[in-house]
């Protein structure tokens, strides 16, 4: 048994942590800045909780597997959520609903996110960030599509993607409405985060790799079971209306 910690050096670590900067808090703030300036009826404010997912999900596995130090990953993915929040409402977006809730969705999201780089970097050794780097670009151009074009992704493959179980949770945690997909949400969460935790603890035993890919399918199937479909055909109703264009953040708009 191994620790979550690994201390083999990286390749290339300035470039692993600049795309841990830009995949965090780089990428994300320069999408709210474009998104700022759309006209109203396009809603870019429903954008918030995949973006807030993906600079979690970026920076804490980038820079878990650079580190090689789960904590390492978990710690800089909280304070990079956090600096999101904070240029979220110097661009003047609504409050939060409550700031303990989205901490909370932030902990657990950012406990999946980091275990996945820990993992990366065991399997991976100084090239484990190249694997993270992949699977945040993957994740990121398949929530960038489903926000952009509703209904261009199935929505058996967003349920099996944790980002999007990070975003359904954000969304929660920022309207105050959806926690029973987001509670659903965060046991997915949490749950990959101990079954990650078990392979690189065990690494490098091959076998709990099945207890980990079990978990996901399982979990996935929970959350879709406790509603994420009817997520997905409200969203393409919402598109036809032209009255939303996210199926993954639902932010009541302001009225001036």
């Amino acid at each position: 048994m191994t620790s979550l910690f690994y201390s083999q050096p990286i390749k290339w670590p300035l470039m692993a942590w600049t795309f841990a900067v830009l995949a965090g808090v780089g990428a994300p703030f320069a999408a709210l800045l474009m998104l700022a300036g759309e006209p109203d009826t396009v809603h870019p404010i429903k954008a918030i909780a995949p973006l807030l997912a993906l600079g979690l999900m970026g920076m804490g596995m980038i820079a878990s597997a650079a580190a090689g130090r789960f904590w390492t990953g978990f710690a800089l993915a909280l304070i990079c959520g956090a600096v999101l929040v904070l240029a979220l409402q110097a661009l003047g977006s609504p409050g939060l609903s409550s700031i303990a809730a989205t901490g909370f969705v932030f902990c657990i999201a950012s406990l999946s996110f980091a275990a996945r780089g820990a993992l990366f970097a065991k399997s991976g050794g100084g090239r484990g960030w190249w694997i993270a780097l992949a699977v945040v670009a993957g994740e990121a151009a398949i929530i960038a599509t489903a926000w952009a074009e509703p209904g261009a992704i199935p929505q058996w493959l967003l349920v099996l993607l944790p980002a999007q179980w990070a975003s359904i949770a954000i969304e929660a945690s920022i309207t105050g409405m959806g926690w029973q997909v987001a509670g659903a949400a965060l046991v997915a969460l949490g749950g990959t985060a101990a079954a990650t935790m078990l392979v690189a603890k065990l690494w490098p035993a091959r076998w709990t790799y099945s207890v980990m890919f079990t978990a996901w399918l399982a979990l996935s199937a929970l959350v879709w079971w406790s509603g994420f479909g009817g997520l997905g055909e409200s969203a393409k109703d919402d598109n036809q209306d032209k009255v939303r264009t996210s199926l993954l953040v639902l932010v009541p708009e302001t009225q001036p």
